[in-house]
Protein backbone atom coordinates (compact mmCIF):
# COMPACT_ATOMS: atom_id res chain seq x y z
CA UNK A 1 0.00 0.00 0.00
CA UNK A 2 1.50 3.83 -0.31
CA UNK A 3 1.60 5.86 2.17
CA UNK A 4 -0.88 8.94 1.67
CA UNK A 5 0.22 12.78 2.90
CA UNK A 6 -1.56 14.28 5.51
CA UNK A 7 -5.42 16.05 5.37
CA UNK A 8 -4.34 19.29 7.00
CA UNK A 9 -3.89 20.72 3.99
CA UNK A 10 -7.67 19.50 3.01
CA UNK A 11 -9.48 20.03 5.87
CA UNK A 12 -8.42 23.75 6.40
CA UNK A 13 -10.72 24.26 2.93
CA UNK A 14 -13.72 24.01 4.80
CA UNK A 15 -15.23 26.47 6.85
CA UNK A 16 -18.72 26.32 8.74
CA UNK A 17 -21.18 28.87 9.71
CA UNK A 18 -24.29 27.52 12.11
CA UNK A 19 -25.34 30.72 12.71
CA UNK A 20 -25.74 31.55 8.91
CA UNK A 21 -26.17 27.76 8.09
CA UNK A 22 -23.50 27.71 5.85
CA UNK A 23 -20.90 25.43 5.04
CA UNK A 24 -17.81 26.01 2.59
CA UNK A 25 -14.97 24.52 0.49
CA UNK A 26 -13.25 27.25 -0.09
CA UNK A 27 -15.34 29.68 -1.94
CA UNK A 28 -17.99 27.32 -2.95
CA UNK A 29 -21.19 26.66 -0.69
CA UNK A 30 -21.70 22.90 0.18
CA UNK A 31 -24.13 20.71 2.18
CA UNK A 32 -24.36 17.91 4.41
CA UNK A 33 -26.28 15.01 3.07
CA UNK A 34 -27.37 12.05 5.42
CA UNK A 35 -27.21 8.66 4.62
CA UNK A 36 -31.06 7.97 4.89
CA UNK A 37 -31.75 11.40 2.69
CA UNK A 38 -29.21 9.49 -0.03
CA UNK A 39 -31.37 6.55 0.30
CA UNK A 40 -34.51 8.32 -0.63
CA UNK A 41 -33.15 9.86 -3.69
CA UNK A 42 -31.05 6.99 -4.97
CA UNK A 43 -33.94 4.94 -4.58
CA UNK A 44 -36.37 7.41 -6.05
CA UNK A 45 -34.39 8.22 -9.52
CA UNK A 46 -34.24 4.06 -9.92
CA UNK A 47 -37.85 3.99 -9.77
CA UNK A 48 -38.77 7.36 -11.57
CA UNK A 49 -35.93 6.86 -14.63
CA UNK A 50 -35.08 3.27 -14.41
CA UNK A 51 -31.88 1.65 -12.96
CA UNK A 52 -29.61 2.54 -16.51
CA UNK A 53 -30.28 6.24 -16.46
CA UNK A 54 -30.03 6.73 -12.65
CA UNK A 55 -26.71 4.67 -12.58
CA UNK A 56 -25.97 7.64 -15.83
CA UNK A 57 -27.03 10.19 -13.82
CA UNK A 58 -24.43 9.51 -10.68
CA UNK A 59 -21.92 8.67 -12.73
CA UNK A 60 -21.78 11.90 -14.41
CA UNK A 61 -22.23 13.75 -11.44
CA UNK A 62 -19.36 12.05 -9.85
CA UNK A 63 -17.15 12.26 -12.92
CA UNK A 64 -17.61 16.53 -13.18
CA UNK A 65 -16.52 16.50 -9.48
CA UNK A 66 -13.65 14.58 -9.80
CA UNK A 67 -12.81 16.52 -12.83
CA UNK A 68 -13.22 19.65 -10.65
CA UNK A 69 -10.95 18.23 -7.57
CA UNK A 70 -8.04 16.93 -9.64
CA UNK A 71 -7.87 20.69 -11.18
CA UNK A 72 -8.24 21.97 -7.27
CA UNK A 73 -5.21 18.91 -6.73
CA UNK A 74 -2.41 21.14 -8.92
CA UNK A 75 -3.27 24.65 -7.32
CA UNK A 76 -3.11 22.64 -4.07
CA UNK A 77 0.00 21.19 -3.98
CA UNK A 78 1.88 22.27 -6.62
CA UNK A 79 5.17 21.54 -5.32
CA UNK A 80 4.77 17.87 -4.22
CA UNK A 81 5.45 14.45 -6.18
CA UNK A 82 3.08 13.16 -8.24
CA UNK A 83 2.01 10.27 -5.84
CA UNK A 84 1.15 13.09 -2.96
CA UNK A 85 -0.82 15.34 -5.64
CA UNK A 86 -2.66 12.55 -6.89
CA UNK A 87 -3.72 11.69 -3.24
CA UNK A 88 -6.03 14.54 -2.96
CA UNK A 89 -8.63 13.01 -4.93
CA UNK A 90 -9.06 9.94 -2.69
CA UNK A 91 -8.39 11.81 0.11
CA UNK A 92 -11.09 14.06 -0.81
CA UNK A 93 -13.25 11.56 -1.54
CA UNK A 94 -12.77 10.89 2.18
CA UNK A 95 -13.58 14.13 3.41
CA UNK A 96 -16.72 14.09 2.01
CA UNK A 97 -17.69 10.81 4.07
CA UNK A 98 -17.85 8.04 0.49
CA UNK A 99 -15.52 5.97 2.37
CA UNK A 100 -11.58 5.62 2.76
CA UNK A 101 -9.31 4.28 0.31
CA UNK A 102 -5.60 2.57 -0.18
CA UNK A 103 -4.04 3.20 -2.91
CA UNK A 104 -2.33 -0.23 -3.24
CA UNK A 105 -0.66 0.27 -7.12
CA UNK A 106 -0.10 3.89 -8.91
CA UNK A 107 1.81 3.64 -12.14
CA UNK A 108 2.07 6.58 -14.55
CA UNK A 109 4.04 8.30 -17.54
CA UNK A 110 2.35 10.63 -18.96
CA UNK A 111 4.91 11.09 -21.77
CA UNK A 112 3.95 7.86 -23.32
CA UNK A 113 0.33 7.30 -21.78
CA UNK A 114 0.92 4.86 -19.12
CA UNK A 115 -1.48 5.19 -16.49
CA UNK A 116 -1.92 1.79 -14.42
CA UNK A 117 -3.70 2.06 -10.72
CA UNK A 118 -5.13 -0.13 -8.41
CA UNK A 119 -7.34 0.79 -5.19
CA UNK A 120 -8.80 -0.50 -2.51
CA UNK A 121 -12.07 1.94 -0.85
CA UNK A 122 -13.57 1.03 2.26
CA UNK A 123 -16.83 1.65 3.76
CA UNK A 124 -18.74 2.99 0.64
CA UNK A 125 -21.91 4.69 1.90
CA UNK A 126 -23.37 3.91 -1.95
CA UNK A 127 -22.31 0.11 -0.99
CA UNK A 128 -24.43 0.65 2.58
CA UNK A 129 -27.18 2.40 0.90
CA UNK A 130 -27.73 -0.30 -1.59
CA UNK A 131 -26.86 -3.51 0.85
CA UNK A 132 -29.88 -1.27 3.21
CA UNK A 133 -32.41 -1.25 0.53
CA UNK A 134 -31.77 -4.17 -2.45
CA UNK A 135 -29.68 -6.45 -0.30
CA UNK A 136 -26.37 -7.79 -2.06
CA UNK A 137 -26.40 -7.38 -6.07
CA UNK A 138 -24.98 -9.29 -8.69
CA UNK A 139 -23.42 -5.92 -10.32
CA UNK A 140 -21.11 -2.93 -8.25
CA UNK A 141 -23.43 -0.10 -6.93
CA UNK A 142 -20.71 2.56 -6.36
CA UNK A 143 -21.49 4.85 -9.52
CA UNK A 144 -20.67 8.16 -7.84
CA UNK A 145 -17.63 6.59 -6.77
CA UNK A 146 -16.32 5.55 -10.08
CA UNK A 147 -17.15 8.30 -11.76
CA UNK A 148 -15.54 10.87 -9.66
CA UNK A 149 -12.19 8.40 -9.55
CA UNK A 150 -12.84 7.95 -13.71
CA UNK A 151 -12.99 12.16 -13.57
CA UNK A 152 -10.02 12.54 -10.89
CA UNK A 153 -7.66 10.46 -12.99
CA UNK A 154 -9.10 11.67 -16.54
CA UNK A 155 -8.45 15.02 -15.81
CA UNK A 156 -5.16 14.82 -13.65
CA UNK A 157 -3.80 12.57 -16.43
CA UNK A 158 -4.65 14.04 -19.54
CA UNK A 159 -6.19 11.29 -20.98
CA UNK A 160 -9.33 9.26 -20.90
CA UNK A 161 -9.33 7.17 -17.72
CA UNK A 162 -11.72 4.34 -16.93
CA UNK A 163 -11.84 3.21 -12.97
CA UNK A 164 -14.10 -0.18 -12.85
CA UNK A 165 -15.13 -1.38 -9.69
CA UNK A 166 -13.70 -5.11 -9.93
CA UNK A 167 -15.02 -5.80 -6.34
CA UNK A 168 -17.65 -4.12 -4.42
CA UNK A 169 -19.00 -4.16 -1.27
CA UNK A 170 -22.59 -4.31 -2.69
CA UNK A 171 -21.66 -7.67 -4.19
CA UNK A 172 -20.67 -9.11 -0.94
CA UNK A 173 -17.20 -8.30 -1.07
CA UNK A 174 -15.07 -7.15 1.34
CA UNK A 175 -14.27 -3.76 0.28
CA UNK A 176 -14.47 -1.95 -3.43
CA UNK A 177 -11.79 -2.60 -5.37
CA UNK A 178 -10.82 -0.08 -8.23
CA UNK A 179 -8.51 -1.25 -11.48
CA UNK A 180 -7.64 2.25 -13.46
CA UNK A 181 -6.17 2.35 -16.91
CA UNK A 182 -6.82 4.07 -20.17
CA UNK A 183 -9.94 3.89 -21.61
CA UNK A 184 -8.06 2.47 -24.75
CA UNK A 185 -6.79 -0.71 -22.68
CA UNK A 186 -10.18 -1.87 -21.75
CA UNK A 187 -11.56 -4.90 -23.96
CA UNK A 188 -15.42 -3.34 -23.80
CA UNK A 189 -16.72 -0.25 -22.04
CA UNK A 190 -20.25 0.18 -21.29
CA UNK A 191 -22.47 3.39 -22.54
CA UNK A 192 -21.98 4.88 -18.98
CA UNK A 193 -17.78 4.62 -18.85
CA UNK A 194 -17.53 5.65 -22.42
CA UNK A 195 -16.18 9.35 -21.77
CA UNK A 196 -18.17 10.98 -24.36
CA UNK A 197 -22.09 10.78 -23.10
CA UNK A 198 -23.74 8.65 -25.63
CA UNK A 199 -26.85 11.00 -26.34
CA UNK A 200 -24.40 13.89 -27.76
CA UNK A 201 -22.02 10.94 -30.12
CA UNK A 202 -21.54 12.55 -33.28
CA UNK A 203 -23.43 10.59 -36.52
CA UNK A 204 -19.87 10.62 -38.47
CA UNK A 205 -15.76 10.91 -37.90
CA UNK A 206 -16.28 14.72 -39.79
CA UNK A 207 -18.92 15.41 -36.68
CA UNK A 208 -16.86 14.09 -34.33
CA UNK A 209 -14.36 16.50 -34.57
CA UNK A 210 -16.90 19.10 -34.21
CA UNK A 211 -17.80 17.88 -30.96
CA UNK A 212 -16.55 19.81 -27.87
CA UNK A 213 -16.55 17.11 -24.48
CA UNK A 214 -17.01 18.47 -21.24
CA UNK A 215 -17.83 17.91 -17.91
CA UNK A 216 -18.40 21.05 -15.97
CA UNK A 217 -21.42 22.42 -14.37
CA UNK A 218 -21.27 25.14 -17.29
CA UNK A 219 -21.07 23.18 -20.00
CA UNK A 220 -23.76 20.52 -18.61
CA UNK A 221 -25.76 23.76 -17.89
CA UNK A 222 -26.11 24.90 -21.71
CA UNK A 223 -26.39 20.96 -22.85
CA UNK A 224 -29.33 21.11 -20.37
CA UNK A 225 -30.73 23.86 -22.32
CA UNK A 226 -30.06 22.83 -25.79
CA UNK A 227 -31.96 19.09 -24.94
CA UNK A 228 -34.51 20.93 -23.32
CA UNK A 229 -35.38 22.65 -26.85
CA UNK A 230 -34.57 19.16 -28.86
CA UNK A 231 -37.68 18.54 -29.78
CA UNK A 232 -38.95 22.27 -31.05
CA UNK A 233 -38.54 24.75 -33.69
CA UNK A 234 -37.14 26.82 -30.82
CA UNK A 235 -34.70 29.73 -31.52
CA UNK A 236 -31.40 29.21 -29.10
CA UNK A 237 -29.55 33.03 -28.95
CA UNK A 238 -25.83 32.11 -28.12
CA UNK A 239 -24.34 34.61 -25.91
CA UNK A 240 -20.51 34.84 -24.69
CA UNK A 241 -17.00 35.62 -25.49
CA UNK A 242 -14.91 34.81 -28.49
CA UNK A 243 -14.16 31.84 -28.77
CA UNK A 244 -15.90 30.21 -26.29
CA UNK A 245 -17.32 27.10 -29.09
CA UNK A 246 -20.70 29.37 -29.69
CA UNK A 247 -20.82 27.54 -33.26
CA UNK A 248 -20.17 23.92 -32.11
CA UNK A 249 -23.38 24.09 -29.72
CA UNK A 250 -25.31 25.39 -32.67
CA UNK A 251 -24.01 22.56 -34.16
CA UNK A 252 -24.97 20.22 -31.37
CA UNK A 253 -28.49 22.04 -31.23
CA UNK A 254 -29.32 20.98 -34.32
CA UNK A 255 -28.01 17.20 -34.35
CA UNK A 256 -30.57 17.03 -30.77
CA UNK A 257 -33.28 18.49 -32.89
CA UNK A 258 -36.02 16.80 -35.15
CA UNK A 259 -34.16 18.31 -38.19
CA UNK A 260 -30.85 16.47 -38.02
CA UNK A 261 -30.80 15.10 -41.16
CA UNK A 262 -31.14 18.31 -42.85
CA UNK A 263 -28.63 21.00 -43.82
CA UNK A 264 -26.84 23.32 -41.18
CA UNK A 265 -25.44 26.21 -42.48
CA UNK A 266 -23.60 28.87 -40.93
CA UNK A 267 -22.92 32.31 -42.16
CA UNK A 268 -20.52 35.02 -39.42
CA UNK A 269 -22.24 38.06 -40.40
CA UNK A 270 -18.76 40.12 -39.00
CA UNK A 271 -16.71 38.31 -41.99
CA UNK A 272 -19.28 39.59 -44.64
CA UNK A 273 -19.20 43.14 -46.07
CA UNK A 274 -22.27 45.14 -45.16
CA UNK A 275 -23.29 45.95 -48.90
CA UNK A 276 -22.70 42.31 -49.45
CA UNK A 277 -25.00 40.80 -46.53
CA UNK A 278 -28.14 40.42 -48.23
CA UNK A 279 -27.28 38.92 -51.15
CA UNK A 280 -25.31 36.25 -48.78
CA UNK A 281 -28.33 36.13 -46.70
CA UNK A 282 -31.26 36.16 -49.20
CA UNK A 283 -29.66 34.84 -53.06
CA UNK A 284 -29.64 36.99 -56.05
CA UNK A 285 -32.04 37.35 -58.80
CA UNK A 286 -30.26 37.07 -62.11
CA UNK A 287 -29.20 40.42 -63.68
CA UNK A 288 -29.70 42.19 -60.00
CA UNK A 289 -26.86 44.11 -60.51
CA UNK A 290 -23.79 44.01 -63.21
CA UNK A 291 -22.15 40.55 -63.04
CA UNK A 292 -25.16 38.59 -61.98
CA UNK A 293 -25.24 36.38 -64.52
CA UNK A 294 -27.01 33.62 -62.85
CA UNK A 295 -29.54 33.04 -59.86
CA UNK A 296 -27.99 32.47 -56.77
CA UNK A 297 -29.25 30.79 -53.93
CA UNK A 298 -28.76 33.06 -50.07
CA UNK A 299 -28.34 30.89 -47.15
CA UNK A 300 -31.80 30.83 -45.92
CA UNK A 301 -32.72 29.36 -49.05
CA UNK A 302 -29.88 26.67 -48.73
CA UNK A 303 -30.92 25.55 -45.35
CA UNK A 304 -34.49 24.98 -46.20
CA UNK A 305 -36.02 22.44 -44.19
CA UNK A 306 -32.84 22.79 -41.68
CA UNK A 307 -31.24 25.06 -39.39
CA UNK A 308 -29.51 28.63 -40.07
CA UNK A 309 -26.65 29.82 -37.80
CA UNK A 310 -25.91 33.35 -38.03
CA UNK A 311 -23.05 34.08 -36.07
CA UNK A 312 -22.05 37.42 -34.72
CA UNK A 313 -25.71 38.78 -36.47
CA UNK A 314 -25.15 41.94 -33.96
CA UNK A 315 -23.23 42.67 -37.47
CA UNK A 316 -26.21 43.23 -39.38
CA UNK A 317 -26.94 46.25 -40.97
CA UNK A 318 -30.47 47.89 -39.56
CA UNK A 319 -32.09 47.09 -43.23
CA UNK A 320 -30.49 43.86 -43.12
CA UNK A 321 -32.34 43.20 -39.01
CA UNK A 322 -35.36 44.02 -40.84
CA UNK A 323 -35.59 41.63 -42.97
CA UNK A 324 -34.26 38.78 -41.23
CA UNK A 325 -37.29 39.73 -38.99
CA UNK A 326 -39.62 39.01 -41.82
CA UNK A 327 -38.28 35.71 -42.45
CA UNK A 328 -38.56 34.75 -38.95
CA UNK A 329 -42.08 36.21 -38.76
CA UNK A 330 -44.08 35.09 -42.18
CA UNK A 331 -41.15 32.28 -43.40
CA UNK A 332 -40.59 34.37 -46.94
CA UNK A 333 -38.85 37.03 -48.55
CA UNK A 334 -37.40 37.57 -51.68
CA UNK A 335 -33.77 37.56 -53.95
CA UNK A 336 -31.92 41.06 -54.56
CA UNK A 337 -33.52 42.13 -57.38
CA UNK A 338 -36.53 40.24 -57.54
CA UNK A 339 -40.28 40.66 -57.00
CA UNK A 340 -41.09 37.33 -56.20
CA UNK A 341 -41.54 36.01 -53.20
CA UNK A 342 -40.12 32.79 -51.90
CA UNK A 343 -40.91 30.54 -48.78
CA UNK A 344 -38.32 28.82 -46.62
CA UNK A 345 -39.13 26.98 -43.43
CA UNK A 346 -36.13 27.34 -41.18
CA UNK A 347 -34.95 26.94 -37.70
CA UNK A 348 -32.82 30.38 -36.97
CA UNK A 349 -30.20 29.94 -34.73
CA UNK A 350 -28.08 33.06 -33.52
CA UNK A 351 -24.81 34.05 -31.51
CA UNK A 352 -23.56 37.33 -30.14
CA UNK A 353 -19.71 38.31 -28.58
CA UNK A 354 -21.52 41.54 -27.21
CA UNK A 355 -24.67 42.04 -24.79
CA UNK A 356 -27.49 42.40 -27.54
CA UNK A 357 -29.64 44.55 -24.63
CA UNK A 358 -27.29 46.84 -24.16
CA UNK A 359 -26.56 47.08 -28.07
CA UNK A 360 -30.53 47.23 -28.60
CA UNK A 361 -30.56 49.89 -25.49
CA UNK A 362 -28.01 52.01 -27.64
CA UNK A 363 -30.09 51.78 -30.74
CA UNK A 364 -27.77 49.44 -32.39
CA UNK A 365 -30.18 46.55 -32.33
CA UNK A 366 -33.31 46.01 -33.46
CA UNK A 367 -35.98 45.47 -29.72
CA UNK A 368 -38.45 43.42 -32.06
CA UNK A 369 -35.73 41.14 -33.31
CA UNK A 370 -34.07 40.67 -30.40
CA UNK A 371 -37.12 39.09 -28.76
CA UNK A 372 -37.62 36.62 -31.51
CA UNK A 373 -34.16 35.80 -31.15
CA UNK A 374 -33.82 35.30 -27.32
CA UNK A 375 -36.91 33.27 -27.07
CA UNK A 376 -34.51 31.03 -25.25
CA UNK A 377 -30.59 32.49 -24.31
CA UNK A 378 -27.96 30.34 -23.30
CA UNK A 379 -24.93 31.52 -21.83
CA UNK A 380 -21.55 30.26 -22.63
CA UNK A 381 -19.05 30.32 -19.65
CA UNK A 382 -15.90 31.06 -20.77
CA UNK A 383 -13.20 28.41 -20.61
CA UNK A 384 -11.59 29.78 -17.19
CA UNK A 385 -14.98 29.19 -15.70
CA UNK A 386 -14.91 25.55 -16.68
CA UNK A 387 -11.26 24.37 -15.96
CA UNK A 388 -13.02 20.78 -15.69
CA UNK A 389 -13.32 20.69 -19.62
CA UNK A 390 -10.03 21.40 -20.27
CA UNK A 391 -8.60 17.87 -19.90
CA UNK A 392 -11.11 16.23 -22.26
CA UNK A 393 -10.55 18.79 -24.58
CA UNK A 394 -6.44 18.86 -25.13
CA UNK A 395 -7.14 15.29 -25.92
CA UNK A 396 -9.93 16.03 -27.78
CA UNK A 397 -8.01 18.29 -30.13
CA UNK A 398 -4.69 16.14 -29.63
CA UNK A 399 -6.49 13.70 -31.26
CA UNK A 400 -8.15 15.60 -34.12
CA UNK A 401 -5.11 17.08 -35.14
CA UNK A 402 -3.04 14.30 -34.70
CA UNK A 403 -5.11 12.33 -37.50
CA UNK A 404 -5.88 15.79 -39.49
CA UNK A 405 -1.81 16.35 -39.96
CA UNK A 406 -0.77 12.33 -40.13
CA UNK A 407 1.23 12.49 -36.75
CA UNK A 408 1.88 10.33 -33.79
CA UNK A 409 1.78 12.24 -30.40
CA UNK A 410 2.10 10.11 -27.51
CA UNK A 411 -0.10 12.18 -25.04
CA UNK A 412 1.37 15.55 -23.11
CA UNK A 413 3.97 15.58 -20.36
CA UNK A 414 2.74 16.33 -16.68
CA UNK A 415 4.40 20.06 -16.37
CA UNK A 416 2.20 20.75 -20.06
CA UNK A 417 -0.98 19.32 -18.45
CA UNK A 418 -0.54 21.09 -15.37
CA UNK A 419 0.32 24.62 -17.79
CA UNK A 420 -2.99 24.08 -19.51
CA UNK A 421 -5.35 23.41 -16.89
CA UNK A 422 -3.99 26.72 -14.88
CA UNK A 423 -3.76 29.29 -18.07
CA UNK A 424 -5.93 31.95 -18.23
CA UNK A 425 -7.48 31.79 -21.79
CA UNK A 426 -7.98 35.24 -23.08
CA UNK A 427 -9.15 33.48 -26.23
CA UNK A 428 -11.15 30.28 -24.86
CA UNK A 429 -11.40 27.47 -26.34
CA UNK A 430 -10.34 28.54 -29.51
CA UNK A 431 -7.01 29.58 -28.22
CA UNK A 432 -6.78 26.02 -26.55
CA UNK A 433 -7.18 24.44 -29.88
CA UNK A 434 -4.76 26.48 -31.44
CA UNK A 435 -2.04 25.74 -28.87
CA UNK A 436 -2.71 22.01 -29.23
CA UNK A 437 -2.81 21.97 -32.64
CA UNK A 438 0.75 24.21 -33.15
CA UNK A 439 2.24 21.21 -30.83
CA UNK A 440 1.25 18.48 -32.38
CA UNK A 441 3.01 19.76 -35.54
CA UNK A 442 6.21 20.82 -33.46
CA UNK A 443 6.36 17.28 -31.33
CA UNK A 444 8.75 14.51 -32.66
CA UNK A 445 6.49 12.14 -33.28
CA UNK A 446 5.63 9.67 -30.70
CA UNK A 447 6.88 11.88 -28.43
CA UNK A 448 4.34 13.65 -25.56
CA UNK A 449 3.62 17.18 -25.95
CA UNK A 450 5.84 19.40 -23.80
CA UNK A 451 5.94 23.04 -22.40
CA UNK A 452 8.02 24.24 -25.26
CA UNK A 453 6.09 22.88 -27.83
CA UNK A 454 2.64 25.48 -26.72
CA UNK A 455 3.99 27.93 -25.67
CA UNK A 456 6.29 30.02 -28.01
CA UNK A 457 7.83 33.29 -28.14
CA UNK A 458 6.06 36.28 -25.83
CA UNK A 459 3.52 33.38 -24.87
CA UNK A 460 6.37 31.68 -22.81
CA UNK A 461 5.15 34.81 -20.32
CA UNK A 462 1.95 33.47 -19.88
CA UNK A 463 3.17 29.94 -17.87
CA UNK A 464 1.92 30.32 -14.73
CA UNK A 465 5.29 30.90 -12.08
CA UNK A 466 5.86 27.79 -9.93
CA UNK A 467 3.05 25.91 -11.48
CA UNK A 468 5.05 24.19 -14.09
CA UNK A 469 5.66 20.40 -13.37
CA UNK A 470 9.04 18.30 -14.30
CA UNK A 471 8.49 14.71 -15.57
CA UNK A 472 8.64 13.19 -12.32
CA UNK A 473 5.73 15.97 -10.70
CA UNK A 474 8.74 18.22 -8.98
CA UNK A 475 7.94 21.91 -9.67
CA UNK A 476 10.51 22.71 -11.90
CA UNK A 477 12.24 26.21 -10.77
CA UNK A 478 11.41 29.35 -13.44
CA UNK A 479 15.08 30.78 -14.79
CA UNK A 480 14.84 34.56 -14.10
CA UNK A 481 15.97 36.07 -17.34
CA UNK A 482 17.52 39.38 -18.24
CA UNK A 483 14.13 41.54 -17.43
CA UNK A 484 13.05 39.96 -14.36
CA UNK A 485 16.89 40.38 -13.25
CA UNK A 486 16.99 44.23 -13.91
CA UNK A 487 13.50 44.25 -12.18
CA UNK A 488 14.06 42.36 -9.09
CA UNK A 489 17.85 44.51 -9.17
CA UNK A 490 15.64 47.49 -9.17
CA UNK A 491 13.29 46.73 -6.27
CA UNK A 492 16.40 45.75 -4.04
CA UNK A 493 17.66 49.16 -4.62
CA UNK A 494 14.29 50.44 -3.45
CA UNK A 495 14.49 48.56 -0.72
CA UNK A 496 18.22 50.06 0.26
CA UNK A 497 16.95 53.66 -0.53
CA UNK A 498 13.92 53.40 1.58
CA UNK A 499 15.37 50.97 4.45
CA UNK A 500 12.53 48.98 3.69
CA UNK A 501 12.43 45.05 4.85
CA UNK A 502 11.42 42.30 3.27
CA UNK A 503 8.07 42.36 5.30
CA UNK A 504 6.93 45.59 3.96
CA UNK A 505 7.47 44.53 0.72
CA UNK A 506 5.27 41.70 0.99
CA UNK A 507 2.35 43.41 2.70
CA UNK A 508 2.40 45.87 -0.57
CA UNK A 509 2.37 42.59 -3.11
CA UNK A 510 -0.55 41.16 -1.24
CA UNK A 511 -2.46 44.74 -1.30
CA UNK A 512 -1.92 44.94 -4.94
CA UNK A 513 -2.45 41.11 -5.98
CA UNK A 514 -6.18 41.97 -5.82
CA UNK A 515 -6.30 44.94 -7.71
CA UNK A 516 -3.71 43.66 -10.24
CA UNK A 517 -6.79 40.83 -10.45
CA UNK A 518 -9.57 43.11 -10.71
CA UNK A 519 -10.64 42.50 -7.55
CA UNK A 520 -11.31 38.70 -8.04
CA UNK A 521 -10.05 37.30 -4.54
CA UNK A 522 -9.64 34.13 -5.93
CA UNK A 523 -7.44 34.82 -9.23
CA UNK A 524 -5.17 37.25 -7.10
CA UNK A 525 -4.22 34.40 -4.74
CA UNK A 526 -3.58 31.70 -7.45
CA UNK A 527 -1.35 34.39 -8.38
CA UNK A 528 0.76 34.54 -5.27
CA UNK A 529 0.35 30.47 -5.20
CA UNK A 530 -1.94 30.78 -2.44
CA UNK A 531 -5.17 29.29 -1.21
CA UNK A 532 -8.00 32.20 -1.29
CA UNK A 533 -8.21 31.44 2.43
CA UNK A 534 -4.50 32.20 3.38
CA UNK A 535 -5.23 35.73 1.08
CA UNK A 536 -7.96 36.30 3.03
CA UNK A 537 -6.28 35.79 6.23
CA UNK A 538 -3.01 38.11 5.64
CA UNK A 539 -5.15 40.75 4.10
CA UNK A 540 -6.95 40.66 7.14
CA UNK A 541 -3.59 40.79 9.16
CA UNK A 542 -2.18 43.53 7.29
CA UNK A 543 -5.29 45.60 7.88
CA UNK A 544 -6.76 46.22 4.46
Amino acid sequence: MKQLPGYADLTKRLRFSPEQGRIWRDSERCVLLSQSALTTLRSQLVVQLGLARARRLFWDMGFAEGARCAVEAKELRPDRGFLEAFAVGPQAHALTGFGWTEIETLDSDSASGHFHGSFVVHDSIEAAVHLATDGVSADSVCWLQTGFASGFASSFAGQPIVMREIECQGMGDGACLLHAKPEAEWPELDDVEKSVPPQMLANSQADRHEFVPGVSAGYHAVRNMIERAAGTDASLLFLGETGVGKEVFAKMAHRASLRKDAPFVALNCAAIPEGLIEAELFGVAKGAYTGAVASRPGRFELAHGGTLFLDEISMLSPLAQSKVLRVIQEGEFERVGDTRTTRVDVRLLAASNIDLETAMEAGHFRADLFFRLATLPIQVPPLRQRREDIPGLMEHFRAKYAQRHRRKVAGFTARSINALLMHEYPGNVRELERMVERAVLLVNDGEAIDLRHLFLGSDRACIRVGLALTNDGRVSGAEVGGEKAQSIGHLLGLLRQNGEGLKAVESMIIKAAPEAARGNVAQAARDLGLTRRQLASRLEKIGR
